[in-house]
């Protein structure tokens, strides 16, 4: 799917709608300012990304944005460390696909509908084809991959500390596919990751909260 214009950015949106807001003048014109500010970064570091001449990150980026679909790779991870890692790892991995499903839930609905961010056009921007993946129907922002990643990894390290490099690291490499792939703003991974790390850290907790209650 393709889009005719450039200019849908949340934060024009946003600053628009400060705007209309009956708020004292000067405090309305910085915070659409800097709104504004942030969209232009956003779009910057999404173009420099996109002209990055690595044709050997093509195809394992690619793969990886795509397996990344429905948290796939992710409850792979739960079930592996379901069946060998011992009542340990049954908690951590019930912990991380309870973080997934909060993680969803909020990111996919009233945040993307809030959003209401069209996704980039790959072409006009200049990503390189040999990139392309099916590019998503669903708004752009935030990164539903990117959150559900985080949430994987902060809500299975904090059960089990020794993977939290490994799992920090692979949920990296999946919110860098998502904008290397062109699917996503830079904006749009950032938030989803510190949204998707904040409701990771909510589940370990009440996880955690309900094993020790009496």
């Amino acid at each position: 799917m393709t889009y005719p214009r450039e200019s849908e950015p949340i934060e024009e949106r946003l600053a628009d709608r400060i705007g209309l807001l009956r708020t004292p003048a000067r405090p309305s014109r910085w915070a659409a300012a800097q709104l504004r500010r942030l969209d232009r970064v956003d779009r910057a570091a999404y173009r420099a990304v996109a002209g990055m001449s690595t044709p050997w990150l093509d195809t394992p980026l690619r793969v990886v944005s795509d397996l990344a679909n429905f948290s796939k790779p992710w409850l792979a991870t739960a079930a592996v460390l379901a069946f060998v890692g011992g009542p340990g790892g049954r908690r951590a991995a019930a912990t991380g696909v309870a973080a997934i499903a909060v993680t969803s839930l909020m990111v996919n609905q009233p945040m993307k509908l809030a959003g209401d961010r069209r996704r980039p056009d790959r072409q006009q921007f200049g990503v390189h084809e040999d990139r392309w993946g099916p590019m998503p129907e669903s708004t752009s922002f935030p990164s539903g991959h990117s959150a559900s990643a985080a949430a994987f990894a902060v809500s299975v390290g904090d059960a089990l500390p020794t993977m939290r490099v490994p799992l920090g690291v692979a949920a990296s490499v999946v919110a860098f596919s998502r904008v290397y792939t062109g699917v996503h703003y830079p904006g749009d991974v950032l938030v989803g990751v510190a949204v998707g790390a904040l409701l990771g850290r909510a589940t370990s907790t009440v996880a955690r909260r309900i094993r020790s209650a009496p």
